[in-house]
């Protein structure tokens, strides 16, 4: 569809909102669901994009993830104390800075396959019940996310990228087939990962830190406080439904125009928007493989710079009570540098 200049100046103005007033707004912040629902829907008032399609699919599409939330919460409500037992003694076996790594290593090549929801919460229910500082919580979230955004693309189980890719690549040229993604990315997903793993070494001990945490995670699995989380993931994959809705026609309009290179770094709009979103735009049947692999690194590096960026991300923060500011403190600089980083290594590799 054709836009205004009223209408693009109004989304891009939007668009500046999402980006900067949870982090410095602390209404916002505390509020974050509730503020990208209501952008969500002036972005498409705006594009008049409403329609019963679109709301039936805001209405659904939060289903499954949310159950798998409640579901997941209510399974380790049961079991958080066999969980807890496992991480005490995986850390007391081969050390706090093995474990650390272990974790952002395994979750995000396993994601692909025990889907990056599963991973995350897994990671949502660990992280409380090590020995480390509130900064090194963050930052181990921050990168293990990073992991999973990164492995999950690898397969069309992980996430709806991979499927999104897989479905119209499926013909000819390419014949994508499941392991196509695997095939063309796999290495440089595993370099990420093991760069992703070292980081997690260094992150800061603390002692004193475990019997407070655990303390805290035991008062997390209220069935009360497993509602709530599961309600706020609800609201804010539908706030994403509709953000991603209202902005597309700026986005479709503003890609065709753009180079490879300028399209790698336009990317980075997928740490608010989903990158499935911005992959069904940018990705025809004819793209040529480097094209691809270029387009799929920008997005799912993208995706871990802020919160919004990705569903691993969504849920960890809730569970973790981490907020935007924290976030993007430790994600903003490691996802710029890892964009850059990708940028100069896929130019020499491809």
């Amino acid at each position: 569809m054709e836009l205004s200049v009223f209408q693009i100046i109004l989304l891009c103005l939007l668009i500046l909102l999402v980006l900067v007033l949870p982090l410095t707004v602390h209404k916002v912040e505390e509020n974050l669901e509730a503020f990208l629902f209501a952008c969500g829907a002036v972005a498409v008032s705006v594009t008049g994009m409403w329609s019963w399609d679109l709301i039936k699919t805001a209405l659904e599409d939060p289903i499954k993830i949310t159950l798998a939330v409640l579901i997941a919460g209510l399974l380790f409500k049961r079991f958080h104390h066999t969980v807890q037992r496992i991480t005490k003694k995986t850390v007391s076996v081969i050390g706090l800075r093995a474990t650390l790594a272990l974790i952002v290593l395994v979750l995000g090549m396993t994601s692909s396959v025990i889907t990056a929801i599963i991973a995350a919460l897994i990671l949502a229910e660990i992280v409380p019940l090590l020995p480390i500082t509130r900064k090194g919580r963050v930052q181990l979230v921050v990168y293990s996310c990073f992991a999973i955004g990164m492995g999950a693309v690898l397969t069309s189980i992980g996430e709806p990228l991979g499927t999104i890719v897989l479905s119209k690549l499926k013909g000819a040229p390419h014949y994508a087939d499941f392991w196509f993604l695997v095939e063309h990315l796999g290495w440089f997903v595993l370099g990420g990962n093991i760069l992703l793993a070292l980081l997690a070494t260094r992150i800061e001990e603390e002692k004193t830190a475990t019997a407070k945490a655990i303390q805290q995670n035991d008062a997390e699995h209220t069935v009360k406080s497993i509602a709530v989380r599961a309600a706020k993931v609800y609201l804010f994959v539908m706030a994403l439904v509709l953000l991603g809705d209202g902005l597309k026609p700026l986005a479709v309009m503003t890609i065709s125009h753009l180079s490879e290179n300028s399209l790698y770094f336009i990317n980075m709009l997928s740490a608010i928007l989903d990158n499935a979103t911005l992959a069904a735009i940018e990705i025809t049947p004819d793209i040529s493989t480097r094209n691809l692999t270029f387009l799929l690194m920008s997005l799912i590096i993208s995706g871990g710079m802020l919160i919004p960026g990705n569903i691993p991300n969504i849920i960890c923060a809730s569970k973790l009570k981490i907020n935007s500011k924290e976030w993007a403190k430790s994600a903003v600089p490691l996802g710029a540098v890892l964009m850059v980083a990708y940028f100069i290594v896929l130019h020499a590799a491809l």
